[in-house]
């Protein structure tokens, strides 16, 4: 994967974007903070690798800006769970990590909420992911809600798009290729597969199509994890 920056600057950037908005410690914290960005940068390259957005590929190959805000939503994200996963005795800096995600880019994304390996946001702002069970290939745009009712929360298949402003919480189970058209509110309701979703709860209405309606959307290989197959 190209990179706007080399990994050492961008080692260099986030620390010291920490240090300036909270506190970092680089003499206890740096090899951490250096070895959580190498696995994140792994999983931005799988990740990104099935976007057909024009900005997440140069010449031909995966790439990452820091510049870029959705690209670097989802780093910080993929940052702040992987130090929560492989150092949990430094909870403290996974919570800064999260926390200048949320300064920077204005998504809530908390890194025990466990979002797939492929997923995907063009405007993150307002946008609120929940402790919802998220499939591969799952996006959201600007001022969403992903959340609980009754303490349960939503599961969604492959393929779900929220547009912006769509709401999703509690007890839905939502099938593989479906769309939450914008401002739709969704509550204790399932959705089946191969549907888009208007109105709010209690009266939404919903739509169904056939599935090569929703191959079409953003999406290199929305049946497979290896981008080498070709685009769909």
């Amino acid at each position: 994967m190209i990179t706007e920056i080399p990994i050492k600057s961008l080692e260099a950037l986030v620390a010291r974007q920490l240090g300036n908005l909270f506190m970092f410690e680089k003499r206890g914290e740096g090899k951490i903070l250096s070895e959580g960005i190498n696995l994140a940068i792994k999983k931005c390259e799988k990740c990104f690798s099935h976007s057909k957005n024009k900005y997440y590929s140069k010449n031909g190959e995966t790439f990452f800006s820091p510049w870029h805000s959705a690209q670097n939503c989802i780093f910080l994200y993929y940052l702040s769970r992987s130090v929560f996963e492989t150092a949990p005795e430094v909870r403290t800096l996974a919570d800064r990590i999260y926390y200048l995600n949320r300064t920077l880019n204005g998504a809530d994304l908390f890194y025990e909420v466990n979002m797939p390996d492929i997923f995907f946001t063009d405007h993150p702002l307002g946008s609120i992911m929940g402790r919802g069970e998220y499939s591969d290939f799952f996006s959201f745009a600007q001022n969403c809600t992903v959340g609980a009712n009754n303490y349960l929360f939503p599961k969604f298949g492959k393929n779900v798009r929220m547009m912006s402003g769509a709401k999703v919480l509690g007890k839905c189970n939502v099938g593989e290729n479906v769309i939450f058209a914008a401002n739709a509110y969704v509550k204790d309701t399932d959705i089946p597969s191969c549907s888009i979703v208007f109105g709010n709860y209690p009266d939404i209405v919903i739509k169904t199509r056939d599935e090569t309606y929703f191959t079409k959307f953003g999406w290199k290989n929305p049946d497979s994890d290896s981008p080498e197959d070709g685009v769909r």
